[in-house]
């Protein structure tokens, strides 16, 4: 059979230009609660706007059904805050993919490394470094920090880590491993679901002196002799590669798990097998029904 010649085209993400839009064609998919107006954070974006500028375009995707409407996929906060403000509009990227929770799932959240880019973009606008740190509310050494944050982390963490709010001494801590540590310990903290100092520092207790980026100085925990970091290593080495297990067989034992909570739903539903389970296995019905309403297995 001839193959076509012919390569198949990729497909954009994003439209090339960036528009400028009116800020009423631009529908929210929610609006910001009070408990995120009342953050830092959120005090913090305003400060910048006010200060800076919109760094940061919107995006959005188009509205098949009305051509004057767009649809909000990332930047709920800085909308509502151009709203506040009275801005009438802002620039816009305009997504190829109608897919709000397939985009959301990929951009970068403002979060840590959100932040460190629209900080590398407005230097290199030309905002001087005193009034980004006003706008910031930080003190120029701090912008610095955030400035130089990713340097010194391999690309494959900060990918990991990139919609996490990692604190500053986080990323510090990480950047004394070695680069695979470094994907490593990433890959533990989004895991686990913890990205607090601590446990930053418990990760690089835990790594072998082999695996930092300067093996010859000693790592220094606090109230940890030597002997129980050594223990930490051989610990955290057996979690890692239990770990790697459960991943490798999570997915099938999951489908198991489901099916098998479906087959005793449709068991104890028949009544000739629920009034033998009580006649003669009274002990088994209980843990049946506990079986069947599981809802994790289940979702």
């Amino acid at each position: 059979m001839a193959r076509s010649g012919r390569s198949k085209s990729i497909n954009m993400a994003f439209e090339k230009d960036l528009i400028q839009l009116p800020l009423e064609q631009i529908c929210p998919l929610y609006a910001v609660r009070k408990e995120t107006k009342d953050t830092v954070k959120y005090r913090q974006v305003v400060a910048s706007i006010k200060e800076v500028g919109l760094v940061e375009p919107l995006v959005v995707v188009r509205d098949q059904s009305d051509p004057e409407k767009y649809m909000l996929l990332d930047g709920h906060v800085r909308l509502a805050i151009l709203t506040e403000l009275d801005e009438k509009d802002a620039p816009c990227q305009v997504s190829t993919d109608d897919e709000a929770f397939t985009y959301n799932k990929r951009i970068s959240r403002l979060a840590t490394i959100q932040e460190h880019k629209m900080i590398l973009k407005a230097l290199e606008r030309g905002v001087p470094e005193e009034r980004l740190a006003r706008a910031l509310n930080v003190n120029v050494k701090s912008l610095q920090d955030k400035k130089r944050l990713l340097d010194g982390i391999c690309p494959e963490a900060a990918e990991l880590l990139k919609d996490k709010q990692v604190a500053l001494t986080g990323f510090q801590i990480l950047k004394k491993m070695k680069p695979m540590r470094q994907i490593e310990a990433a890959e533990l903290m989004v895991t686990m679901n913890k990205y607090t100092v601590n446990y930053a520092r418990s990760l690089l207790a835990a790594t072998p002196a082999s695996q930092l980026k300067d093996p010859e100085k000693p790592k220094a925990v606090k109230g940890i002799s030597r002997q129980q970091l050594e223990l930490m290593e051989r610990e955290s080495a057996n979690l890692e590669r239990e770990l790697r297990l459960v991943e490798d067989t999570y997915g099938s034992d999951h489908l198991d798990l489901v099916l098998a909570r479906g087959y005793v739903s449709k068991l104890i539903t028949n009544a000739r097998i629920t009034r033998y389970l009580e006649m003669y296995h009274p002990e088994f019905l209980p843990e049946f029904e506990k079986i069947t309403e599981t809802e994790a297995l289940a979702s």
